[in-house]
């Protein structure tokens, strides 16, 4: 259980103060867990990884905006159908990039624009917070990690 504690206390600290400071500048609450999730999700605890989530999910972002814009420009009954099959093949090989190689980063971020009825507005300054409240949790675990003392655990535990 103790191996737990750095990254619960960093987790509750940090998603406690995001609550908060999002509701207090109206920013989508939700959308910054999504955020903070893609970073973990993504695997590389680092800035390269915090680049790699923001570039993913901002991507996503866009290929969102041009599905819901895009579609409604086409005159064809099925475009969205259509634009969607094309724009989600997009997202799936943009991945050749190394930067742009995690897909859940690139769907997590197309899902919350949809979610967001368009709203990019919305969308984009609550996923790069929320990307960065997870490089903070990363960083605080490590901290507390450091910082609290191990426990002597007894020859029966």
């Amino acid at each position: 259980m103790y191996e737990r504690l750095p990254v619960a206390l960093a987790a509750g600290l940090l998603a406690a103060l995001w609550v908060l400071l999002s509701s207090h500048f109206s920013l989508v609450t939700w959308v910054g867990f999504i955020g903070c999730s893609a970073y973990f999700a993504q695997g590389n605890l680092s800035l390269s990884g915090l680049g790699s989530t923001l570039a993913t999910t901002l991507s996503g972002v866009f290929w969102a905006w041009l599905i819901i814009y895009g579609a409604d420009k086409l005159d064809v009954g099925a475009g969205a159908a259509i634009l969607t099959g094309i724009v989600t093949g997009a997202m799936c090989l943009q991945a050749h990039k190394r930067l742009l190689a995690f897909i859940p980063g690139t769907f997590l971020g197309c899902c919350s624009l949809f979610a967001l009825n368009g709203d990019w507005q919305a969308a984009v300054p609550a996923l790069v917070l929320g990307a960065l409240m997870g490089l903070g949790m990363s960083c605080l675990t490590g901290l507390f990690s450091r910082l609290l003392p191990m426990p002597q655990l007894s020859e029966t535990e």
